[in-house]
C-alpha cells in the first residue's frame, strides 16, 4: 500500500519506519528543514521518498497526519483535496490552534477540519519513542493501538496496517465516542497508558456502555 506522512517527525517518522517495515511505501512530506526529509527517505531505503504535502495526499491511498496541534490549519491547507483518502490522525490537543468545543472529542473536531476523508484517529496515545521500542514484539506480548472513526471500511484498512507495523488495532467506535483515548493523561483514560489484546475487550465494552473503564493495567 502507498502511505503519504504530512508531518514526519518523532511519531510520523515512527509509523513511516514500521509501515516500509510492514512491506509498504511511503512519501514523506511537511517539515521545516526539507533535507531532513531526504535523510530518512535515504535512510528507509527504495520505499520512501520525499514531496510536499500535495505530492504526498496524491501519492498514498492512506495519508497519515502527524503535526503539531497549531499546524493542522497549514499542514492541511498545503495537502489541498482529501476526498476519498483514508486520513489517520495522530495529533493531539496541545498548544495553539483552533480547539474543540467542551464535550467535543478531538477527533470528532478534527474529521471536520477534513471534508471527504475517510477519517480515523489512532497512533496517538502513546510516545514516539515507546511505539519503536514495542513494534518488535510477537504474541501476547504485542501492544494496542487504539482507533476510532466512523467508516468502518477505512478503519479496516487502518487496522491492517496496524498489524502489519507490528501492533494489535482495537476499535473504539466512532468519533464521538473516543475521548478515553485522547490528551491528557488521566484517571479512567487509555491515553499515555501501554494496553494489550487480553487487557482491549473490557474498555471496548464501557467506552460501548457509556461507562468507566477497567483499572489500566499493570505489566511486568
Amino acid at each position: 500500500m502507498r502511505i503519504g506522512v504530512i508531518g514526519a517527525g518523532r511519531i510520523g517518522g515512527n509509523c513511516a519506519r514500521q509501515a516500509v517495515k510492514g512491506g509498504h511505501e511511503v512519501m514523506l512530506s511537511f517539515a521545516r528543514d526539507a533535507s531532513g526529509l531526504e535523510r530518512l527517505a535515504s535512510e528507509l531505503g527504495d520505499s520512501a521518498s520525499a514531496g510536499s504535502p500535495a505530492e504526498a495526499v496524491a501519492f498514498g491511498e492512506v495519508v497519515i497526519f502527524s503535526v503539531p496541534w497549531g499546524t493542522i490549519p497549514q499542514a492541511l491547507a498545503q495537502a489541498g483535496d482529501l476526498a476519498g483518502k483514508v486520513a489517520i490522525d495522530t495529533t493531539n490537543q496541545f498548544g495553539s490552534g483552533p480547539m474543540p468545543e467542551p464535550g467535543q472529542t478531538a477527533a470528532s473536531f478534527n474529521a471536520q477540519r477534513m471534508p471527504g476523508a475517510r477519517y480515523v484517529k489512532s497512533f496517538n496515545t502513546l510516545t514516539s519513542g515507546f511505539q519503536a521500542e514495542v513494534a518488535e514484539r510477537q504474541g501476547a506480548d504485542r501492544v494496542v493501538q487504539w482507533i476510532c472513526g466512523d467508516d468502518p471500511e477505512a478503519k479496516g484498512i487502518v487496522a491492517g496496517l496496524i498489524r502489519d507495523m507490528g501492533y494489535v488495532p482495537v476499535d473504539l467506535d466512532g468519533t464521538a465516542t473516543c475521548a478515553v483515548m485522547e490528551a491528557p493523561r488521566r484517571p479512567g483514560a487509555v491515553y499515555g497508558e501501554e494496553y494489550r489484546a487480553a487487557d482491549a475487550p473490557g474498555v471496548v465494552e464501557a467506552v460501548r456502555a457509556g461507562s468507566a473503564i477497567p483499572p489500566t493495567p499493570v505489566y511486568a
